[in-house]
């Protein structure tokens, strides 16, 4: 009767790991964290940590986009940040995946995005005194997704450069 009782639980608690697994989908902060540090390695600059009081402000900021616009928050005035929005679903990992992939834009020696392209969000993903980052998710009310990652200390300071 107590092995039954022991497998039972096992099999709970398994089954808890499991969905919990699948409910965050390359969504959980380790995912997105272990993505924007592969960037910032190839640059050689710190890692970044997951911090609970910047991702808390960046879901509060996704939470007010289910409109699914494309609008900055401002960061609060303490933040940097990234946004990102699809029609669909889509993960914190294709969220940072965009935003890295901007890295051939930037020419280091000009300090500027190249070729007409966007390179801001690259920047900021690997801007060398940015330290915590934490993001925010949100289904939008037409299917699509908005994904905010907010950063402290801020990047992307007019005549800086990330690294």
């Amino acid at each position: 009767m107590g092995l039954c009782k022991v497998s039972f639980y096992v099999l709970c608690v398994l089954g808890l790991v499991i969905v919990s697994d699948i409910a965050y989908g390359q969504n959980s902060p380790a995912d997105i964290v272990k993505a924007h540090n592969a960037a910032r390695s190839q640059v050689g600059v710190p890692n970044l940590v997951w911090d609970e009081r910047v991702a808390a402000f960046a879901q509060n900021y996704a939470n007010q986009r289910k409109d699914c616009r494309l609008i900055h928050s401002g960061g609060g005035g303490r933040y940097g940040e990234n946004i990102a929005m699809s029609t669909g679903d889509m993960s914190g990992i294709d969220a940072v995946k965009l935003w890295v992939d901007e890295k051939p834009n930037y020419d280091y020696y000009s300090n500027s995005c190249i070729n007409g392209g966007m390179c801001l969000h690259y920047t900021q993903a690997v801007w060398k005194n940015t330290l915590r980052v934490g993001c925010g998710k949100v289904r939008c009310a037409s299917g699509g997704t908005f994904i905010g990652c907010n950063y402290d200390p801020p990047g992307n300071y007019i005549g800086q450069r990330p690294y």
